[in-house]
């Protein structure tokens, strides 16, 4: 979409702005969540969502996913299989929050929640860190959206050999992670994945549905919080930023996990 800034007051010209818009995530009927999104890649997004909220461990899990009738593409309806209902009950009785942009999953005791959905990644894979820092330097190329609006973040996942297996970009941080792991999900590789690389800060939200996803390794443009360094450091997940130079790395946590 087009508007028109002002330049110092004196000049105008034409900015392509980055969209925004609710989900409303529907599980079993019901209203789960609404998430604030830019629209696009909705079914994996859902995925990515369900599996990081707990709601599904496997594609199968799903019975169906997909669009309400007369809604367009803002309410996705998720159904489940009647095993998976009788796992979580909990899990489906916890609704009606609101997630958004820049603040990830809210109105829930998090660390509490946390816990008891994820454990420990148990993948000992190792990465060449100059390979994997080379993927994170040159992931400006897999943000075509950001090269227009200057206002997306992206998320891109790699195996082992260092070939893309799903990318994404949305206005929120954990929507881009979450598009990306739904993709990788639902085209059942999500088990190949070695390495995330993401544009934003890696906060405790990214590391919960990185531990959800069993993802070893994360490497961001921006810095960890103090919480996603305690978190990955249980978890068993390896965290590292670029550093002030943009050249090297700053590994927080996981260190084993790469080798020079």
């Amino acid at each position: 979409m087009w508007f028109t800034g002002i330049i110092h007051r004196k000049k105008t010209s034409q900015h392509d702005l980055v969209g925004e818009e609710p989900l409303s995530i529907r599980v079993q009927g019901n209203p789960y969540s609404v998430v604030m999104r830019t629209p696009g890649d909705e079914m994996a997004h859902v995925a990515g969502f369900c599996l990081g909220e707990g709601i599904v461990d496997t594609p199968d899990d799903f019975t169906s996913i997909g669009f309400c009738e007369d809604d367009e593409n803002n309410v996705v309806t998720v159904t489940l299989r009647a095993s998976r209902r009788e796992k979580i009950p909990e899990i489906l009785d916890r609704r009606g929050f609101i997630s958004q942009t820049s603040c990830g999953l809210c109105g829930k005791e998090i660390i509490k929640d946390l816990y008891q959905i994820i454990q420990p990644v148990n993948n000992a894979i190792q990465l060449d860190i100059n390979t994997a820092l080379s993927k994170l330097k040159k992931l400006s190329i897999h943000q075509p959206l950001r090269e227009k609006t200057r206002a997306s973040h992206a998320a891109v996942l790699y195996n082992a050999n260092f070939e893309v297996l799903s990318t994404a970009e949305d206005v929120g941080r954990h929507n881009a992670l979450d598009k990306a792991i739904g993709k990788a999900f639902l085209q059942r590789n999500l088990d190949q994945v070695a390495l995330a690389t993401l544009s934003s800060r890696i906060s405790y939200e990214l590391v919960q549905k990185a531990a959800r996803a069993k993802l070893p390794i994360i490497f961001a443009h921006s810095r960890p919080t103090a919480l996603a360094v305690d978190l990955a450091t249980q978890l068993n997940i390896t965290l590292a930023s670029l550093d002030d130079d943009d050249q090297g790395l700053y590994v927080f946590c996981g260190h084993q996990r790469l080798l020079s």
